[in-house]
């Protein structure tokens, strides 16, 4: 059987890869890793979620430690209350924006501190598909103890704190939960707040009935879109299933690339921290760089993927990082991806600047247009990268290796970089205020990509 264990998470197929069996037995191999007194277990809202997280709740309890239910959440609550009420761990069960027959578990270690193939993962690999027996706990006073489900009162108060002070405007916006985990947290937030909010697939669904929200996808983004125009809403908000990554939407419509929210969202961290660190992701860089070094901030580059992030985050103290995937950590949110303070941090620089969410991005767009990622399905990436990296080196560009391929020239650069998890290659190109330039460089890359 192939192993649900991926880089950073665990995922696999219903039943075969993961099923209940293989969650209670992944709850003994955390008790048994290393000595745990207690682990906060959530899970969204997929039909097999609730059964999977109580069989892993059970295989910890049965090893002898206790547990902190949170019941159907987002990701990021997970993360909160890990850090926040001092546990051992944190397991998450979801698949994400995975299709119907998939699940799995996310994990994170005391502080919301991430687990990764050396501290965890791969440990946990080995001990699940062995042949050994874990011990249960016999004696009643040694079992874990399981708590009442863990209350949201914390989280969303540390919510709340992104605009605690500021004079928020009354906007209009639409959410787009697509029956995912968001819908019962923007509920919370509300009474706080003064939005009129727009609620589209709202509650959360076992069923889906519109699919598996993942707004990365053009074809997901239509619902979300002919709301905001419907309703003249002045931005538009989106979630995948876990709600910990955030889509947006400008008052026309127009779905904005989390490129350029990354720029948006650090410049207004640095105004609450002058001078401070933003990581950024190398597919696209130029505006994050522009962005950051004219607020007065120091901007650093950090491999694509959440371990990376959270570690780098860590080690340089830094305020902020944004993928442009729409993953946005931050330093006050356990240097943890969160997808609620990305919206809040946004309505607080519309609220501060006065200005429309398509003026606030347009300018960037022009200023560095972008192709959006761009995947192209391969058999042996390694040679098409060789391929690229031969034909386009003979121009003398900067190459960079930090995830992938990145060579940049005067006007333009590109990264090319391999899925960890499919069999892709995603493309991003961009220009110094060149649209034209970003097609043409697309159209040649992509010739050749297919060429090989």
């Amino acid at each position: 059987m192939t192993s649900a264990f991926k880089a950073y998470d665990i995922r696999g197929e219903i039943p075969g890869q993961v099923n209940v069996p293989f969650a209670y037995r992944f709850g003994q191999a955390v008790a048994e890793q290393q000595p745990r007194k207690s682990v906060v277990v959530g899970h969204d809202m997929r039909q097999d979620s609730p059964a999977l997280a109580a069989a892993l709740a059970q295989g910890l309890l049965d090893s002898g430690v206790d547990v902190k239910p949170l019941g159907q959440c987002g990701t990021e609550e997970v993360y909160f209350h890990t850090d926040h009420s001092g546990a051992d761990a944190g397991l998450m069960v979801t698949a994400s924006h995975n299709p119907m027959n998939y699940n799995g578990i996310k994990m994170v270690l005391e502080g919301a501190k991430a687990a990764t193939q050396d501290n965890a993962l791969g440990p946990l690999e080995k001990l699940v598909y062995s042949d050994r027996d874990f011990p249960i706990v016999a004696d009643y006073a040694s079992r874990g103890k399981l708590s009442v489900n863990l209350q949201k009162t914390a989280y969303v108060d540390h919510l709340l704190k992104q605009v605690e002070g500021l004079s928020l405007k009354p906007l209009k916006i639409v959410c787009h939960a697509g029956n995912g985990c968001a819908g019962p947290v923007i509920d919370l937030l509300e009474q706080h707040l003064p939005f009129e909010f727009i609620k589209v697939d709202h509650q959360p669904d076992p069923t889906l009935p519109n699919g598996i929200p993942n707004p990365l996808l053009p074809e997901k983004r239509e619902r979300a879109s002919r709301a905001v125009i419907e309703h003249g809403a002045d931005l538009g908000l989106a979630w995948d299933g876990d709600f910990d990554r955030c889509f947006f939407y400008d008052e026309q419509g127009r779905f904005i690339e989390g490129y350029y929210i990354v720029g948006l969202i650090a410049q207004t961290m640095l105004r609450k921290a002058p001078g401070g660190t933003i990581l950024y992701d190398p597919r696209l860089t130029w505006n994050t760089i522009d962005v950051v070094e004219s607020a007065g901030g120091v901007a650093k580059m950090c491999r694509t993927g959440h371990a990376f992030f959270k570690q780098m985050l860590r080690e340089e103290n830094a305020v902020y990082g944004g993928e442009m995937s729409a993953h946005h950590y931050f330093r006050d949110f356990s240097y943890c991806d969160t997808g609620m303070l990305p919206w809040l941090a946004v309505v607080a620089e519309l609220s501060v600047n006065g200005m429309k969410l398509s003026e606030m991005v347009e300018q960037r767009i022009s200023a560095f247009p972008c192709s959006g990622e761009i995947n192209f399905t391969v058999d042996d990436a390694k040679k098409v990268l060789e391929t690229i990296a031969n034909d386009f080196g003979r121009f003398n560009p900067m190459v960079d290796a930090t995830d992938g391929l990145s060579m940049a020239f005067d006007d333009w650069r590109f990264n090319v970089r391999a899925s960890n998890t499919e069999p892709l290659l995603r493309l991003n190109v961009e220009t110094r205020g060149n649209a034209g330039l970003v097609n043409s460089k697309v159209e040649e890359l992509t010739a050749l990509i297919r060429s090989v």
